[in-house]
């Protein structure tokens, strides 16, 4: 009885972390289209949407000219993508973890960060005209997805894989990879320094049809993961109860690897390569609402989205000069990481 009255409680919690992010989220996305080298007011910011959004053109009416372009057709295209690319890779960071059972697991554990670094550095390398400047973002989700079926191919065994032979393939595979990078960034001469830049991550010049990929892939993928939240809950006790309690659990995992890759293989395709997001959200909203995923994979993506978005926007509007977001993010999400780490661990040892 104590313990059903405290799952409701905690359950509870749990809906109104969720409802009190999804509101920080909205808020910092009005917020940051407001922000830049043009201040424009969250009032007049929610005219422009609403007016596009109905198409009712006398909203506008009294506003500058300038508004709607700079709104609709430069900030939100980033800023949607920047927070659906934060709710991505902090889905696939909750997937890893439960998956693989261990903490330093992120999106880019099996090697897809390096699969997409290693296709995005052909595009930029053979500069394909044929697809424009959408062949970085094609070749990058081609590379990342070759990459995770040849490491659930090499890591599988009679049919099933282990949590163990999956690390060590994706930590081999990553490290042929980036040699294969450096090589690549060897050859390339004057483009050497737009293939750096695409590795350190950015969120310039997105459209519309970037936010629409994101989110079609993002929404659909992690919808599939919270379908099968409540056996990824199973499967960390072990496959022997997972299976007793009839989870498939070599079935489950293998789905669920391959629709948390393809959400982070999108996202980094989108924006290059951007780290600890998947790392540290996890954790942050493990410490918040618990370990149970029918919570954790929701608010952990909501976290994650207004997190990213508040990185970019202080890379695009409050420093001087712009600075790619893999390195902010980096910078913050170490020492954050640490903190949350240390802190664990002291809750482990004490109780």
């Amino acid at each position: 009885m104590v313990d059903f009255v405290r799952g409701a409680s905690h359950r509870r919690r749990g809906v109104f972390i969720f409802l009190a992010l999804s509101l920080s989220l909205v808020l910092v996305i009005l917020l940051s289209t407001g922000m830049g080298y043009i201040r424009i007011a969250p009032l007049t910011v929610l005219k422009v949407v609403f007016s596009k959004l109905s198409g009712n053109k006398q909203m506008l009416k009294g506003l500058d000219r300038i508004f709607p372009y700079v709104i609709w057709d430069i900030r939100l295209p980033r800023i949607l993508t920047a927070a659906i690319v934060g709710c991505g890779l902090s889905i696939s960071g909750v997937v890893f973890q439960g998956i693989l059972l261990n903490p330093l697991a992120d999106p880019y554990t099996l090697g897809i960060s390096a699969g997409a670094a290693f296709g995005a550095s052909i595009a930029l390398l053979m500069e394909i005209p044929l697809l424009g400047a959408y062949s970085v973002p094609i070749f990058a989700f081609i590379g990342s997805l070759f990459t995770l079926l040849f490491v659930l191919s090499i890591s599988s065994f009679e049919g099933r894989i282990a949590s163990n032979n999956l690390i060590l393939s994706g930590i081999i595979v990553a490290t042929v990879l980036s040699a294969g990078i450096s090589f690549i960034k060897y050859v390339a001469d004057e483009q050497v320094s737009v293939i750096v830049f695409w590795l350190l991550g950015s969120f310039n010049s997105r459209t519309w049809i970037d936010v629409f990929l994101t989110f079609v892939i993002v929404v659909s993928g992690g919808l599939f993961c919270f379908y099968f939240s409540r056996d990824l809950n199973a499967m960390a006790l072990g496959d022997r109860i997972a299976m007793s309690l009839g989870v498939h659990a070599n079935r489950i995992r293998v789905a669920l690897l391959v629709a948390a890759s393809l959400i982070a293989s999108v996202c980094v395709a989108v924006s290059g390569i951007i780290g600890f997001v998947g790392l540290v959200i996890p954790h942050l909203m493990r410490f918040m609402v618990g370990p149970d995923n029918r919570i954790l994979i929701p608010t952990s993506a909501l976290l994650g989205g207004s997190m990213l978005l508040i990185a970019d926007t202080v890379t695009r509007a409050v420093l001087p000069h712009e600075i790619p977001i893999g390195v902010l993010t980096a910078i913050i999400g170490g020492p954050v990481f640490c903190y949350v780490f240390r802190r664990q661990r002291r809750v482990m040892i004490h109780g």
